[in-house]
């Protein structure tokens, strides 16, 4: 086993690695939307260079408030939302990833406009290392967007389907809850196991105050898991093949 240092480090290459291979599939021209995270943070520090050299003319709408600072310092054209915007390619990561592309996102808090962008895509392409595919969702905590006001009664909701739900707390002040982008409440619910994805999301979105959950089904039409050194594409209930065989998105 790698000391942890070392693990953490190869962990960050393959989420290098998996950044430069989504970058291999976009076109310019492309309207794109950007991913939250330290695997989407990679590929936007790449997009950034390709369009300073040059390279790629695009426009984008990035997905959280730090992933659009970010784009916006690396001189990446960024868009509003409007009606009738569509993304030829949303590039983003996952906190989990299971054999059918089913995700757990969330985990940096920005899962609303997450799923807003994913919905709004033609193509979500997920990027992560290869600790983040898994036989099954749950291990990871599903996280939820709360409105402040219901936050009892969802806490009181979810317990009941068998997820002890916890809020989140200010990382940069831990008196504080952690609160979306949208100002709501965070609270991360420990599963452990996710029988039947769907159901659970199903039960999830009827609770009111609950403004979106974690559980991103059907969405991801492609994953790039890096493996070592080795970038593989992975598709719904396909097993992982090596990337190099793609030169379209596949």
């Amino acid at each position: 086993m790698l000391p942890p240092a070392s693990a953490s480090n190869q962990l960050n290459q393959e989420k290098q690695l998996a950044a430069a291979a989504a970058l291999r599939w976009v076109r310019d021209g492309m309207i794109l939307g950007l991913g939250t995270g330290s695997t989407a943070a990679h590929f936007i520090t790449l997009l950034g260079e390709a369009v300073r050299n040059g390279q790629l003319r695009v426009q984008a709408t990035a997905t959280s408030q730090a992933s659009e600072a970010q784009a916006r310092e690396l001189g990446i054209p960024l868009l509003e939302p409007r009606r009738g915007l569509r993304f030829d390619l949303t590039v983003d990561g996952a906190d989990e990833l299971d054999p059918q592309l089913r995700l757990i996102k969330g985990g940096g808090g920005a899962l609303l406009r997450e799923k807003i962008l994913a919905t709004a895509s033609e193509y979500l392409l997920i990027i992560a290392d290869s600790s983040k595919l898994v036989p099954q969702l749950g291990q990871f905590p599903l996280p939820l967007e709360v409105v402040p006001f219901a936050l009892p009664w969802v806490l009181d909701a979810v317990a009941e389907l068998g997820g002890p739900p916890v809020l989140r707390h200010n990382r940069q002040n831990p008196q504080e809850p952690a609160r979306s982008d949208q100002g709501n409440l965070l609270v991360d619910c420990h599963f452990n196991q996710i029988s039947d994805p769907a159901q659970l999301a199903t039960q999830l979105q009827t609770i009111p105050g609950v403004v979106e959950h974690g559980l991103f089904l059907g969405l991801a039409r492609a994953a790039l898991v890096t493996q070592g050194e080795q970038v593989m594409v992975a598709r719904p209930g396909i097993g992982p093949v090596p990337a190099t065989g793609f030169a379209e998105l596949p």
